[in-house]
């Protein structure tokens, strides 16, 4: 029995050993570790990327909207159905244009030894409803494009649909839910550099929205999808900040260069006032901006240069050609916040003036060509036509090129009511004034061509007001109406008689009384920001 008892025991000795050895080989559950740690040093909503000592924060927003009286929502642009087609006013374009998109932002952030790296990246997946043009019952052919202008009818064939993007770029459903990606911003921050496409060191904080959704006002710069550029930003404390920066011209500053050989009278006034002559970019635009950022409010100054590099008189290098002519723009900014009508009230306002620069004061959301037909009580007359333009410069075969002047102001005022609902009134104004040269020149072929003009003025304003109003029932949704009028203020007066009418569909030749004209959009917008 002893001999028994000390097998056993020696026996549960040594599986006891033998199972401590295995024990120590097998994996031994590893403490919890918080994989993902708040960043608390750049703001709420940083987190750090797992093993490393970069932040990243993500955000964006999620928006559904329809714009009634408007043919075309186009890379964030309500075009108030005043260019081309779209101010025909006939049975042949959209009333109204939907839009669903996604916006999906993300920003990193290092510290070093020189301050922090900054990546930012915001990019935008949409689909909106096509931009319609039909040609009447002839053909009875119809076409729906996601490009704004283009208008090209499709013959005799089967109607053609797409969604967003430029003809059927999803060939599995005929881009019914194709839709398009946009890139808003890509930029790198470095030791006051920026790098990359961002918002313009020339716009105001706000672009084009002091109070409003609505994108197309006048009266200052709005690079509101970015712009390639190369800054420097000094930072002096006290929210005082100055830049210096190097910007591409091509995506949003080219407001045009014509050659008035090429124009004809009745072209002239239906906004053609000659060819388009841009011969490729030589320079980048040359911005400075000086800003102060306090409790109070804010005030910035702006100036830019602009290059305006032209190609030959004629279609050969002989021919010769104008030599370049450098544009230049300034604007004025200031916000005042907390005024005494409520907490949080506001009050933005901008003032701007371009020389050779359109692009500043007329920005790219709201064009600087407007085409509107209307009613006319005029006895003999089909209709009524405003049709201006306003490019950076003009010249005819062997002159100089001679710039158009432009000044133009937008503001707004916001009152908060409660924290759930507020309102902002808004408005802006825009005047473009030609020279000697290009008034001489178009004046005398009108008045060749059309006798029935009693004033020839190129000249134009553009007016607009409206209102807008908000209500956010949870943080960070919020649903809004916004109304706006523009007004289109041209000096021509008398009549147009034309056997033909530019790319205007199912518009007779008759005779067209030279008249102001007005135009309105409501934008219905759903929006929850995450």
């Amino acid at each position: 029995m002893k001999l028994v008892k000390s097998l056993l025991l020696g026996s549960a000795a040594g599986l006891i050993a033998v199972g401590g050895a295995q024990a120590a080989d097998l994996p031994v559950k590893a403490k919890a570790v918080e994989y993902v740690k708040i960043c608390s040093l750049y703001g709420a909503g940083f987190y750090y990327i797992p093993g490393t000592d970069t932040c990243i924060k993500l955000g964006g927003y999620l928006r559904a909207e329809v714009a009634l009286n408007t043919n075309s929502d186009i890379s964030g642009q309500l075009n108030v159905s005043s260019q081309g087609a779209n101010g025909a006013r006939n049975r042949l374009t959209n009333y109204y244009t939907m839009r669903a998109r996604e916006d999906l932002n993300i920003d990193t952030r290092t510290a070093t030894e020189y301050g922090v790296v900054r990546t930012f990246f915001d990019g935008v997946f949409s689909w909106t409803t096509g931009n319609y043009v039909g040609t009447g019952s002839a053909t009875g052919a119809t076409q729906y494009s996601g490009t704004l202008g283009v208008n090209t009818p499709v013959g005799a064939t089967a109607p053609a649909l797409f969604g967003s993007g430029s003809g059927s770029v999803n060939g599995t459903d005929g881009n019914t839910s194709g839709g398009s990606l946009g890139v808003y911003y890509a930029f790198i921050q470095f030791a006051g550099f920026t790098m990359g496409k961002a918002v313009s060191q020339f716009d105001a904080p706000w672009t084009n929205y002091p109070g409003n959704n609505f994108d197309s006002l006048v009266g200052g710069s709005g690079t509101v999808t970015g712009v390639n550029q190369f800054t420097y930003t000094a930072d002096f404390g006290q929210g005082i900040t100055a830049s210096f920066s190097a910007e591409d011209q091509t995506q949003y500053y080219q407001a045009g260069n014509f050659n008035m050989s090429g124009a004809s009278g009745t072209g002239i006034l239906t906004g053609s006032i000659g060819t388009g002559a841009i011969g490729g970019t030589r320079s980048p635009n040359l911005v400075g901006m000086l800003r102060v950022d306090q409790a109070w409010g804010l005030f910035q100054a702006s100036v830019a240069a602009k290059d305006n590099h032209v190609g030959y008189y004629g279609s050969s290098e002989i021919t010769g050609h104008p030599d370049d002519k450098w544009g230049w723009a300034a604007q004025l900014a200031l916000s005042i916040k907390n005024i005494p009508t409520g907490a949080g009230d506001t009050i933005n306002l901008q003032a701007v003036y371009t020389d050779g620069a359109t692009r500043y004061n007329f920005q790219n959301l709201a064009g600087s060509t407007y085409g509107i037909y209307g009613s006319s009580g005029l006895p003999g007359a089909y209709g009524s036509l405003a049709a201006v333009i306003a490019p950076d410069t003009v010249y005819v075969n062997g002159s100089s090129q001679e710039t158009v002047k432009t000044w133009g102001f937008r503001g707004a005022y916001t009152h908060n009511w409660d924290p759930y609902w507020n309102t902002s009134v808004y408005g802006a104004f825009a005047q473009a004034q030609f020279g000697s040269l290009a008034k001489s020149t178009l004046c005398g072929l009108i008045a060749t061509a059309q006798p029935g003009v009693t004033t020839c003025n190129p000249d134009f304003n553009i007016g607009q007001a409206g209102i807008i109003t908000r209500w956010t029932p949870v943080k960070n949704l919020t649903f809004s109406a916004d109304f706006t009028w523009t007004h289109v203020d041209q000096k021509y007066a008398g009549v147009l008689t034309t056997t033909t009418v530019n790319a205007i569909p199912a518009k007779p030749a008759a005779t067209y009384e030279l008249k102001d004209q007005d135009t309105f959009v409501l934008l219905l917008r759903a929006q929850r920001n995450w």
